[in-house]
């Protein structure tokens, strides 16, 4: 298992798909935008959200499984606390902003539909209560689910890799079977003032642990997988599925052509974002499937001079994700208060994927500029201590 970790460690395919996903999730979350409709969950029944989740348990079991394997569960379970500490720091720092940001531009602008739209009423009648709730995961601010739902996930991966690395099928069999008795008796957690969570984690934890459980696959697995890809009537049963919820996505946005059957409607349509309904997992599964056929890992694409944005954007995700949450609400404010033009939502796309973008080079300068003085510093010492043998 630690040579198969090693070797997948790197792997410019999750950057790749982590950059995508946070690019995704920013044009998402700005109403009537016209650049939004080129997203994935405009061409099917899973969306960037699927993609950041599924991805972001495969990245975490090829870190923390690593770890797990040569320091003990111990060890393992501090650091991924650690990481959980670092992400609920972010969500604080964003909810408690993020809220007072929304209040205040309403009443400056007089925008008061802002404060519903964004779902922060009670920080109006119930200051201090929405704020503990909020510490508590208990509050919906809207855009900030994501975030919640990797908070609740990564405190329980302890216990699932520990899982996953003693007996990797039998944890993805209760993760299965959590998700579908989530579903059948509506498991959820509760929200503050009503309601529930918009993402359900007792159902999405499934595809946090399937990628974790893809990532901690042995090498017959791995090459079960291959031998699976090489077969054209799989392939092409992916492709078909990919292509039928296209027609019917796509149909659901004109409903007076009658494309799809009220059958089908009823069924398909609504998704079940909350719940990850069934037919939203598989073809998540089939877009996966199709792409680590089609790019392989030391795909040449790569070197691309055009992709190196984004792959840096999934690098740095946490950072990215932060700003574009109050991007996505500045252009919001942008949109609904000044002229709102096919121009202007172009225009307010690119500033925003721009500054994301800017924001991950940063981060990314700022990280090698703080390993630099480590790395003089070994250098003087190894040279002082030739300078000492020569002498």
């Amino acid at each position: 298992m630690k040579a198969e970790l090693a070797a997948r460690d790197g792997d410019l395919r999750l950057y790749l798909l982590l950059g995508i996903a946070t690019w995704f999730l920013f044009l998402d979350h700005v109403p009537h935008n016209v650049v939004g409709l080129l997203t994935m969950r405009n061409f099917g029944f899973s969306g960037a959200v699927d993609l950041f989740v599924l991805v972001g348990g495969y990245t975490a079991a090829i870190l923390y499984g690593r770890m797990m394997l040569e320091r003990g569960f111990i060890v393992t379970a501090t650091r991924i606390f650690k990481r959980l500490w670092q992400l609920y720091a972010a969500y604080i720092v964003l909810f408690v902003i993020y809220i007072d940001l929304i209040g205040y531009v309403a009443r400056k602008s007089r925008a008061s539909e802002l404060i519903g739209d964004f779902n922060v009423t009670g920080i109006v009648d119930h200051t201090i209560r929405t704020l503990i709730h909020g510490l508590l995961l208990q509050a919906k601010p809207l855009n900030l689910d994501v975030l919640q739902l990797l908070i609740v996930l990564m405190a329980i991966f302890p216990l699932v890799l520990l899982g996953l690395v003693r007996r990797p099928n039998v944890t993805m069999a209760g993760s299965i079977g959590l998700y579908a008795a989530a579903r059948q008796f509506d498991w959820n957690l509760s929200s503050f003032p009503d309601g529930k969570w918009y993402l359900n984690p007792f159902c999405w934890q499934l595809l946090f642990v399937l990628g974790a459980w893809f990532a901690l696959s042995g090498a017959n697995q791995m090459r079960t997988l291959r031998t699976l890809q090489e077969f054209a009537v799989l392939r092409a049963a992916a492709w078909l599925y990919l292509l039928f919820a296209l027609v019917t996505t796509v149909a659901a946005k004109f409903p007076q052509v009658g494309l799809v059957p009220d059958v089908l409607r009823h069924i398909l349509l609504p998704d079940d974002k909350d719940n990850l309904a069934p037919h939203r997992v598989i073809h998540f599964l089939a877009l996966a499937f199709l792409f680590a056929y089609m790019v392989p890992r030391d795909w040449s694409g790569f070197r691309w001079p055009a992709l190196q944005p984004i792959i840096t954007c999934g690098q740095e995700w946490l950072a990215v994700f932060c700003a574009g949450v109050f991007l996505s609400f500045a252009g919001h404010l942008v949109l609904i208060t000044g002229p709102d033009s096919l121009l202007m939502q172009i225009l307010v796309s690119f500033a925003g994927i721009s500054i994301m973008t800017g924001v991950a080079y940063y981060v990314s300068w700022s990280k090698q500029q703080d390993q630099k003085p480590a790395f003089r510093a070994q250098s003087i010492t190894r040279l002082s201590e030739e300078g000492r043998f020569a002498k």
